[in-house]
């Protein structure tokens, strides 16, 4: 699975990761990619600790089980940082991209002392900022596309805005929203 891209999302229930993840997947397979994208329940319940997987290929993915070694991982709410070992498996090329208001030194003891890339993005000053809550799954979305380049930024903001628009035809002020809260992440991403 050399050909494969596979990101391990951790969030909490009703923070969107499961979405996330189901919307990279689609947007991916939209710009021709084969693509697995499933989450992983605990207990299920909002604030409850969960983890979501994305497989991004070229190629026909033919494994179709937990990823235990992924190249990058999205940590969607912080305080997971020192509850759950978010760099489990974690390779050491790859990437971690945290939601974070601090300065990667500054979470770096949090991460087991990660050797690979850390990267940060404030969600909730984006979300805040473009939706007027706190949604923070477009922004650490964006952030995960920027930092795995897993694809081209303008065709993930084209395909993005056209599975916006069917999922929220009868509301075009969240289509406008998301859309800026992805654009203003892909600049804030660290």
């Amino acid at each position: 699975m050399n050909d494969c891209v596979e990101i391990r999302w951790h969030g909490r229930g009703g923070q969107g990761a499961k979405t996330a993840a189901l919307l990279l997947a689609d947007v991916a397979f939209q710009t021709g990619k084969y693509v697995q994208g499933f989450p992983e329940y605990g207990p299920e319940r909002m604030g409850a600790p969960i983890t979501a997987y994305n497989r991004i290929s070229d190629k026909p993915v033919r494994v179709h089980s937990n990823i235990y070694t992924p190249q990058y991982v999205v940590v969607v709410d912080e305080s997971l940082l020192s509850s759950v070992d978010v760099t489990k498996g974690l390779k050491e090329d790859g990437a971690i991209v945290v939601n974070t208001t601090k300065e990667k030194e500054d979470i770096k003891h949090l991460l087991n002392d990660y050797k690979g890339d850390i990267y940060t993005i404030d969600a909730k000053k984006v979300s805040i900022a473009c939706l007027g809550k706190y949604f923070p799954n477009s922004p650490m979305l964006a952030a995960i596309v920027k930092v795995s380049n897993i694809m081209d930024e303008k065709l993930f903001l084209s395909e993005m805005k056209s599975s916006f628009e069917h999922k929220f035809s009868s509301k075009p002020e969240v289509v406008n929203g998301n859309m800026k809260a992805l654009k203003m992440a892909l600049k804030e991403v660290k």
